[in-house]
């Protein structure tokens, strides 16, 4: 079953039980994949899976900023912050499980400055760069804000 059939299943379902939390989220994928194959440059040979896959991680990972932005207002956004928990948790079971090993992320981060030879804070978008480019698989956020500890600018 791909993945547009199980949310459209599930969908069906939390209609059935009355379960809005859950197909207010589907609606937003679907929304999403609609917004992301109506896009200029949208290749329609991408597969309907690595499409889905694609738009369900970039928003899980839009929606757990939101969320611990609304966690830092404390009080006044915590409805919002559990409303966008509810949904990161849901989507995740269709992120890849990630290996992430943040000792190894942040030798490469020392590996790029030492090539590149930079030791100004300044500088540090231009060692995350050439980290995004030459590692794949790597959290923007994350190497950035090694790249800061790195360089001493956190």
């Amino acid at each position: 079953m791909s993945v547009h059939e199980e949310l459209v299943a599930e969908q069906r379902a939390a209609m059935r039980a009355g379960d809005k939390p859950t197909v207010n989220v589907i609606r937003q994928v679907e929304t999403e994949v609609s917004v992301a194959k109506a896009a200029p440059g949208f290749d329609a040979s991408t597969a309907d899976d690595d499409l889905y896959l694609g738009v369900i991680a970039s928003y899980v990972k839009k929606m757990d900023k939101a969320r611990r932005e609304y966690v830092d207002l404390g009080e006044a956004g915590k409805e919002q912050a559990d409303k966008l928990a509810f949904e990161v948790d849901y989507l995740s079971r269709w992120l890849p499980t990630s290996d992430f090993d943040e000792d190894a992320a942040r030798q490469v981060v020392r590996e790029a400055i030492g090539e590149l030879g930079v030791d100004d804070p300044k500088q540090a978008g231009r060692v995350t760069g050439h980290v995004m480019r030459s590692a794949a698989g790597l959290d923007g956020a994350v190497v950035n804000r090694l790249v800061q500890e790195e360089l001493g600018g956190a």
